[in-house]
């Protein structure tokens, strides 16, 4: 029987796909911030993770990084409700093998579990074209040297930046301190050559970091 672990911050959402799953699948676990979730996976290594895109903490893209430098046996499939080009090629290019949407049928996330655990790509109706569309072209996103100096939680601190928000509420929405916050944006000051936030901000929104 395939083994999955799930990796969501919305408790309801992964109480109810751990009940749809349960009677096909061995889950081995659930955790709901990106830290916890790292070293269960590790701990019990699952055939496939199913990891949401959007958490405090760094988010999918910091989990499939990590998990993938440490055990690149473990396949990946990413569930979220966003929809965003962005945000499914930066799960790609951290390591996912597939990304569908939660409007997802329980039998179709069950499938996809099992064609990603035997190495297939998949993904929703709705992305699959774009997702061909963009690789064929080999579109560039986040496809630059100087992105890719960054850490998966420096780069989702840019994008709290890139968005307005100020260093306080960087922190509250990330579930880190502003301390933290602050000594992120220091690195990737360093690491791109600039000398502010403002700078910082209208760097990442040149690249459309958003």
């Amino acid at each position: 029987m395939t083994s999955v672990y799930l990796v969501d911050d919305h408790s309801l959402f992964l109480t109810g796909v751990r009940a749809e799953l349960s009677d096909e699948f061995d889950v081995l676990g659930v955790s709901g911030d990106v830290d916890g979730a790292i070293d269960e996976i590790r701990a019990h290594k699952p055939d496939v993770v199913l990891v949401d895109v959007h958490m405090p903490g760094g988010g999918g893209v910091a989990v499939v990084t990590s998990i993938s430098e440490t055990n690149p046996g473990i396949r990946f499939l990413a569930l979220s409700v966003s929809d965003a080009p962005e945000d499914v090629i930066a799960m790609i290019r951290a390591g996912c093998r597939g990304y569908v949407t939660k409007s997802i049928s329980p039998s179709e996330l069950a499938d996809a579990i099992r064609r990603v655990d035997s190495g297939d790509a998949v993904f929703s109706p709705s992305l699959a074209g774009f997702v061909l569309e963009a690789f064929s072209k080999a579109v560039p996103i986040e496809e630059d040297p100087e992105l890719d100096q960054l850490t998966p939680r420096e780069k989702e601190v840019l994008r709290q930046i890139a968005r307005g928000y100020q260093y306080k509420q960087v922190a509250r929405r990330l579930d880190i301190s502003t301390k933290t916050v602050e000594t992120h944006v220091s690195a990737v000051l360093r690491k791109l050559q600039l000398s502010n936030r403002h700078e910082l901000a209208r760097w990442a929104s040149d690249r459309r970091i958003v």
